[in-house]
């Protein structure tokens, strides 16, 4: 995956609007191949000599196949961007909007299953490899090349621990936000998965925060699944105990299965990382010394 990602002929949906026209150039000069941008009203011109059509099939008529599309447009256009660029024939799909309507997601998510496309967010700061490739909002200085594999729901914690790794003279593999809004497209295990078979990849580090069953799944996966070592960061841990969070969906399933009592608490997922055996640091700054620790 992360040769696939570096090698991928990237597509820029919503490249005009304030964050596409930011960091594509920054994408770009990262050693992302971005062929082309997609933006209804600018086909003709150009971004920092990167063509943009009105639509996609119009842009890959032009430039040739596209794997990846990195999507900034606004959220309730984010479906139909979407669907056109799987009806297109892209397999890559990273959304960095936030606030996609859950039903939107919904119905992107089947026919992402139908197809057999990849989704990343939304609510992302996409993936980076250190060195190779960006595809999305990732500072690039915070991150180095190395073996310690990120996956996380947060954008700005992620950065936070890839910069401490950084200075830390731990690199990262391959970092990826799997996006922080109700409905998301790939999960933790996915990714787990994806870096357990990484072969630059020694070391995961796992990002979550309260709220949904997602943590509390990924610490099961592990202790069933993978067998590199993973430490985690928990964010939320002083939030009130009586305020709820996650959706329903999640709290019945994770008590018809007698996982945990109560899900989406900070308890409930510490409680799941130790019955996993997984270390868990009480602030971003624990991370590196608990890398360290594994050797």
């Amino acid at each position: 995956m992360r040769r696939l990602l570096a090698s991928s002929n990237v597509l820029i949906q919503g490249i005009t609007n304030p964050l596409g026209s930011l960091y594509t150039p920054l994408m770009a000069a990262s050693g992302t191949h971005i062929m082309a941008g997609v933006d209804s009203g600018h086909s003709g011109t150009s971004l920092s000599g990167i063509p943009v059509f009105d639509m996609v099939d119009e842009a890959l008529g032009k430039v040739g196949p596209v794997t990846t599309t990195v999507i900034f447009l606004p959220p309730y256009e984010v479906l139909d961007g979407a669907l056109e660029a799987i009806a297109a024939g892209i397999r890559q799909i990273i959304i960095i909007t936030e606030g996609v309507p859950p039903l939107d997601m919904v119905r992107l998510l089947r026919k992402a299953q139908q197809t057999e496309t990849l989704v990343v967010g939304p609510n992302s700061p996409g993936i980076i490899v250190p060195g190779e490739v960006l595809l999305g909002t990732h500072p690039t200085e915070f991150y180095t090349p190395g073996s310690v594999g990120i996956i996380s729901r947060s954008g700005s914690l992620t950065y936070e621990v890839a910069l401490q790794l950084t200075q830390a003279g731990l690199g990262q593999s391959m970092v990826v936000g799997i996006g922080g809004d109700r409905v998301t497209g790939s999960s933790f295990q996915q990714w787990l998965q994806i870096l357990e078979e990484d072969d630059r990849t020694e070391a995961i580090v796992l990002i979550g925060s309260i709220g949904g069953d997602s943590e509390e799944a990924a610490a099961r996966y592990i202790s069933e699944t993978i067998d590199k070592p993973v430490v985690a960061y928990l964010a939320g841990r002083t939030a009130p105990a009586d305020q709820p969070l996650g959706h329903a969906g999640a709290v019945i399933a994770a008590r018809l299965s007698g996982w945990e009592d109560a899900i989406g608490t900070a308890d409930s997922k510490i409680a799941a990382f130790k019955a996993a055996g997984i270390p868990l640091g009480k602030r971003p700054s624990d991370i590196p010394r608990l890398i360290s620790n594994l050797g």
